[in-house]
């Protein structure tokens, strides 16, 4: 079976062209040192570089970025006032949000994804660190890069339509006029013969706005089978994400404990900074964290949740991919299909990005790649007995 996709790698003309990015940060350290990391790279360049949000919002036409790396706490106007400002005047500009790892911080960052920013990313404490500020570096300009590359094939500013959040865009990907396209094909499998007993879920960037859109609409399936979910994300912002996803689901959900028996009815959320795996105890499946090193460059990470539960559960696994930078997951999906289970991915039109579960598209693994509002709908019917 095949499944016809629309691609939007096609070149435009303006895609050889730096991406221009506007920093903005009440610290004139980070502020110099992102722009050092930005200024040697070949794709980008330092369109502004600012000390608050009013500067951004009062210059942001003149300047006319792709990018933005919003800090949250600044003078005269904060990140996330300054945020629906910026995409009011551009709104098709990809804002990064930068925060240090607080509580509050946390919470206003996953509060900006909600009102139209893209990603957020937890900045270092102290820039002498030089591990954290290495990985702050990496995932910085990754994101950027990456990120960047969608609002090269993003209808312009002028186009008419209204502004609307990731999520909403999700929902609804027809707010935006089509890109040119090419099609491809993918190749699709059956869905396992075997009655899924358990439900994982792994996602990255975009992830905590498609990871509510799921789980708000999965309750008989919470109800009657376990939940495990891996996102992409540092420590405290789990915590808030957790908390979310409980709200959303109005089922329990926390960050997993080492230990912990596995049972249905629960969300169980890998936390920031350690991978959850899926151990046997007796007859009971539990939670195993550990503090390996990072796998795919991620920690968190999907592929070791994945491998694990099977194990435990063989081929009635159902695994999910969503929205995400990166492949990670698309290993561990193979294995998942490998052993008789089923995996489902996100597909490219409403994702922010197609990488982890255009990953696992590509790589032949899923039953169906479908978008955002159908998934929900999908794994409640597989696990109600529907084997199509």
């Amino acid at each position: 079976m095949s499944i016809a996709l629309a691609s939007t790698s096609t070149p435009t003309s303006t895609r050889h062209e730096p991406l221009r990015v506007m920093v903005v940060d009440d610290s004139v350290v980070i502020r110099g040192l992102i722009s050092r990391w930005i200024g040697a790279q070949p794709d980008m360049v330092v369109a502004a570089s600012l000390r608050t949000g009013l500067d951004a919002v009062n210059q942001v036409d003149r300047i006319d970025p792709d990018v933005a790396v919003l800090d949250i706490e600044m003078p005269e106007l904060d990140g996330i006032s300054a945020l629906p400002r910026l995409l009011a005047k551009k709104r098709n500009l990809i804002i990064i949000m930068a925060s240090t790892l607080t509580r509050r911080n946390a919470e206003i960052s996953l509060k900006a994804l909600s009102l139209g920013a893209s990603d957020y990313i937890p900045k270092p404490e102290s820039t002498r660190d030089h591990a954290t500020a290495e990985t702050f570096h990496h995932d910085l300009i990754q994101k950027i890069r990456t990120l960047g590359a969608k609002v090269r094939r993003a209808a312009p500013a002028h186009s008419g339509f209204p502004q609307a959040s990731n999520l909403e865009r999700a929902h609804e990907p027809s707010v935006r006029p089509p890109a040119p396209v090419a099609q491809h094909q993918l190749q699709l499998r059956p869905f396992s013969p075997q009655a899924p007993r358990v439900l994982l879920i792994g996602s990255s960037t975009g992830g905590p706005q498609a990871l509510m859109a799921v789980v708000a609409n999965i309750g008989p399936v919470i109800d009657r089978f376990p939940v495990l979910i891996t996102q992409h994300m540092p420590p405290t912002f789990t915590t808030i994400l957790a908390e979310h996803l409980a709200r959303t689901s109005r089922r329990p959900a926390h960050e997993a404990i080492d230990g912990e028996i596995i049972k249905p009815g629960t969300i169980y959320l890998a936390p920031g900074g350690r991978h959850m795996r899926v151990s046997r105890r007796g007859a009971d499946a539990v939670i195993a964290l550990d503090d390996g090193a990072p796998v795919n460059f991620c920690k968190p990470a999907v592929d070791p949740l994945f491998i694990s539960a099977i194990d435990m559960w063989q081929g009635g696994v159902m695994a999910v991919v969503l929205t995400g930078m990166g492949s990670d997951g698309m290993r561990g999906g193979k294995d998942i299909v490998a052993a008789g289970g089923s995996v489902i991915a996100q597909d490219e039109a409403t994702s922010v990005v197609w990488g982890m579960p255009g990953a696992a598209a590509n790589a032949g693994i899923c039953a169906a790649v479908l978008p955002l509002n159908q998934i929900a709908p999908k794994l409640v019917r597989l696990f109600a007995g529907d084997r199509s």
